[in-house]
Order: C-alpha cells, then structure tokens, then sequence
C-alpha cells in the first residue's frame, strides 16, 4: 500500500481508497461497457476527492485547509451526481452504485463535519457566508 494509506489521518485514508475504487469502476466501464463520457467525468471528481484532502493536509494556514476541504467536499458532491446518473443509465449494477454511494455519503459527512467544526473553532464570526 502506500505511504498515504499508511497516515495517521482517516480523511485522507478514506478518500484515497476511495479514489481508488473510482479508478476500477472506470476501467470496468471504458473496457466493457464501451462508455467514455461519463466514466471520464467520474474518474475526475472521484479521484479529484483524494487530491484536495491531500493538500488540505499540507495547507499553509487553517484557511487554506478549510479552502481546501471545501473543495473536495464540491468534489465529492459532484461524484455522487455521477454515480446516481450511471446507476439510472443502466451502466453500473445496484451493487457497484450501493457501494460507491455509500463510500461517497460518507466522505461528504466526513468532509462537512470537519469543515464545519473548523470553522466554529476557528472562524466562528464567518459561519453565515
């Protein structure tokens, strides 16, 4: 595995794995079931999640990581849009669309629940923009 799954941070874990999930479901689309449009939407938010955390992670100011999470929350909201449309289109089965709709709500609470704690200790003045 690799040094980012190895962190001590569960958010960055997550969305990684997560990514990675993405990345199989896109190959089992492009390969059999011959679908280049919405795979490629798919794979870019899906894998897009992990990079934003990441950098959240190596931010440069408690700002920048709440820009940064906000981001890839965006991100992963955009990823379940996805993942509902290929499951109405018949591209992807109830079971690869449980799983990967599960994985995406839990990332968006995750990610919500962070930014939101973040800017309660941090920027309580700036919670109403």
């Amino acid at each position: 595995m690799s040094d980012i799954t190895e962190s001590n941070s569960i958010i960055g874990k997550k969305s990684y794995l997560f990514a990675l999930e993405i990345i199989a479901i896109y190959k089992i689309l492009i390969a059999h079931k011959k679908e280049f449009v919405l795979s490629k939407q798919l794979l870019r938010c899906g894998t897009s999640i992990g990079a934003n955390v990441h950098e959240a992670l190596g931010s440069e100011s408690k700002r920048d990581f709440i820009h940064k999470l906000s981001i890839a929350l965006k991100e992963a909201k955009e990823t379940s849009y996805w993942v509902h449309l290929l499951k109405d289109s018949d591209y992807i089965s109830i079971q690869q669309f449980d799983g990967l709709n599960n994985n995406c709500k839990e990332l968006i609470k995750i990610l919500s629940s962070i930014i939101l704690t973040m800017k309660q200790k941090y920027f309580p003045t700036t919670l109403n923009l």
